[in-house]
């Protein structure tokens, strides 16, 4: 079955930068546009970066834009988000998520993905 396993998440000062790791089996993973989504207690999960099946074409939400690059190794399997000058109202878990096909106005509506990971923690304090 298809698994998504998220490593890399950890606790780090404001302005400082992590990198999130998703690895992925059980899936073609080169024809699966792969997401990240955020959520915090008492809130629903949070679009934050989407690379598509080719890699080419990358969005993100606008908190983020600037700071966060998502990237996609197929012959790894593995998804990315490198976090730089994180704040905390970054904090929260982070989740990865894959879906195939979807038209790409709905890249960044949680229901449009098929799988998700378990989901790593980070957390942005002094």
């Amino acid at each position: 079955q298809v698994q998504l396993v998220e490593s890399g998440g950890g606790l780090v000062r404001p302005g400082g930068s992590l990198r999130l790791s998703c690895a992925a089996s059980g899936l073609t993973f080169r024809t699966y546009t792969m997401g990240w989504f955020r959520q915090v207690p008492g809130k629903g999960r949070e679009f934050v970066a989407a690379i598509r099946y080719g890699g080419a074409s990358t969005h993100y939400a606008d908190s983020v834009k600037g700071r966060f690059t998502i990237s996609r190794d197929n012959a790894k399997n593995t998804v990315y988000l490198q976090m730089n000058n994180l704040q905390p109202e970054d904090t929260a878990v982070y989740f990865c998520a894959a879906r195939t096909g979807g038209i790409l106005s709905t890249i960044r509506r949680e229901d449009q993905y098929h799988h998700w990971g378990q989901g790593t923690q980070v957390t942005v304090s002094s």
